[in-house]
């Protein structure tokens, strides 16, 4: 299936600003991407620093319903990311230790799971396990969150 902004907007009832185009496929990626101040990484990729608790138990990972489920709202312009999939194909769960401390969450999907945007567009993300995490940035000797 043929995945667009134009659909995801019409599936989630969000809209994206007036320059982004609307009639393009949106590519699905399984490593790293980035969209504003989130970043998405492959759980496999930083596994050593992320980890899911074992005694995590169902109630405690929420199925992304078809309207998508609202990771962030921006700081700068209060636009929110959000997780969109099909019905039954991602989950996603707060419920994670990170010793970062920049993630926000963790999903797990079986099919492509895309994270939309207003400013942005949207991203798709292939098959498999994420963690979505704060970008941050170095200024000077001192980093700090990314805002969007």
């Amino acid at each position: 299936m043929k995945v667009t902004l134009a659909t995801l907007e019409e599936q989630t009832g969000l809209t994206a600003l007036d320059h982004l185009e609307r009639s393009v496929r949106i590519p699905v990626v399984d490593g790293p991407q980035a969209q504003g101040d989130l970043i998405v990484i492959p759980l496999a990729m930083i596994a050593a620093s992320v980890r899911i608790p074992p005694a995590a138990v169902a109630w405690e990972w929420i199925d992304v319903p078809v309207e998508g489920v609202d990771l962030l709202r921006g700081e700068a312009g209060g636009n929110t990311h959000t997780l969109v999939a099909e019905p039954y194909t991602c989950r996603w769960t707060r419920r994670l230790h990170d010793s970062e401390r920049l993630a926000i969450g963790v999903f797990e999907t079986t099919a492509p799971a895309y994270l939309l945007h207003p400013e942005h567009g949207a991203t798709g993300c292939a098959p498999g396990t994420y963690v979505i995490r704060r970008q941050r940035e170095q200024e000077g000797p001192r980093a700090r969150l990314v805002a969007d």
